[in-house]
């Protein structure tokens, strides 16, 4: 299934990961929809256990996502299935319940058999349309996720054989057999392509996903390595670029990462991210474990590599005053949704929901006076909203700025907005 929006690089579209725990199940994220352009730092914050890492990992494909639909490139590479399933049993529910109430109409001889048996019959055909329909969505979202990576290998290899065609046939003698060799070697690794590893993950803690048996060399090429590329040469060539280009040496290249600092694995993590040539990199809160002055330096480097190779990065951390000055918009999740979407500068100049004015309110500033009459907003949800009877969704209340509401805080934030 084809997503046609070209500047859009991600879609995502009613995530939604739950995991099964003893009585029940976590709901860690839960109908979270958004996308990311081409070129764009997208923020997410929120507190602890809001869901923001699972989005991550969801998106990275570490997870079979529980329903919804990520769009990679155009390309749907995760679908789930349980919103379908669950339409299914509902349609079948409901069904038992309309004949159970049919019988009950017949024995008090409210309607006659007839009436009845046409009825049932129109009640039956309604719920096979609606399971046929549920269980053809849930054939394309296996045969998307299932062939995502075909698709894009094909692609690949119709890209290279338009390259080289031209190339082949006006080449002759030495140049042609070692242009040839070239083509069959892009070939090869075309063949092992896979499309998700055009998305790469910066990871919280570095040194715990960084193995402690290998060294920074073995580390950093072992995402080329394992696409196909043989070149020993070659592939030392471009660890000691990702290394100079991260702000290390080629002599760490033989280190282990215990030998380094906080701010240097992290650098590593980066280095081993961008060694791919990406188009997304999600970053998951790379800077939470460092000290301010490091913290700036990864922030910068991200900065730089970000003009330099025009990536697109997910940015999730805890510090709204680094997401602002990092990301072109930001997004506040609670409990697993996303209560607020917007600009960097929407969303400091007009925050809505009550949890983004609460997030707003603890950033501390550099200012004695300020800080002494700094008045702390906590949020309470149960206080701010009624969710009984009207219930909430993801609105659009001005272009670009999206808040979770029900229909009367909509009215209360456009009035707010005038």
């Amino acid at each position: 299934m084809q997503n046609n929006d070209r500047d859009v690089l991600l879609r995502v579209e009613h995530l939604c990961q739950y995991f099964k725990m003893e009585g029940g199940e976590l709901k860690a994220v839960d109908d979270v929809s958004f996308d990311i352009r081409r070129g764009e730092v997208l923020g997410l914050v929120g507190e602890s256990g809001c869901g923001k890492t699972t989005t991550g990992r969801s998106i990275i494909k570490l997870y079979d996502i529980t329903s919804g639909n990520i769009y990679f490139k155009g390309v749907r590479i995760s679908a789930g299935t349980r919103s379908y399933r669950d339409r299914i049993r509902q349609a079948q529910s409901e069904y038992k319940e309309a004949a159970a109430a049919l019988e009950q109409q017949a024995k008090n001889g409210e309607i006659d058999h007839a009436a009845q048996a046409e009825r049932l019959a129109r009640l039956r055909a309604q719920r096979d349309e609606t399971v046929a329909a549920q269980r053809r969505l849930i054939r394309e979202a296996q045969h998307d996720q299932k062939n995502s990576d075909r698709m894009y290998r094909a692609r690949q290899v119709e890209r290279i054989e338009r390259e080289y065609a031209p190339k082949l046939a006006a080449a002759q003698g030495e140049a042609l057999a070692a242009l040839n060799a070239e083509y069959k070697d892009a070939l090869r690794k075309a063949r092992k392509a896979r499309l998700v590893t055009q998305i790469q993950m910066i990871f919280q803690d570095p040194i715990a996903s960084l193995d402690p048996r290998m060294t920074v060399r073995e580390i950093i090429s072992e995402g080329l390595i394992i696409q196909g590329e043989r070149d020993r040469k070659a592939i030392n060539e471009r660890v000691y670029e990702m290394l100079e280009l991260v702000g290390l040496v080629r002599e760490h290249a033989g280190r282990y990462p215990h030998e380094f600092s906080g701010g240097q694995r992290q650098r590593i993590g980066v280095a081993r991210s961008i060694i791919m040539r990406p188009d997304l990199i999600i970053a998951d809160e790379p800077v939470s474990a460092l000290d301010v002055s490091i913290q700036a330096q990864v922030i910068n480097l991200l900065n730089d590599l970000r003009e330099r190779f025009g990536l697109t990065i997910l940015f999730i951390a805890h510090d709204l005053s680094v997401v602002k000055y990092f990301s072109d918009r930001i997004g506040v999740m609670y409990y697993g949704k996303m209560v607020e979407l917007a600009s960097s500068d929407e969303l400091f100049r007009n925050p809505l929901h009550p949890y983004t004015r609460s997030l707003l309110s603890a950033i501390p500033l550099p200012d004695p006076i300020y800080e002494k009459s700094r008045r702390r907003i906590i949020y309470n949800p149960l206080a701010e909203h009624d969710y009984t009877t009207d219930k909430p969704s993801f609105r659009e209340i001005k272009p670009g700025h999206f808040v979770q509401c029900n229909d009367a805080e909509y009215e209360k934030y456009l009035s707010i907005l005038k």
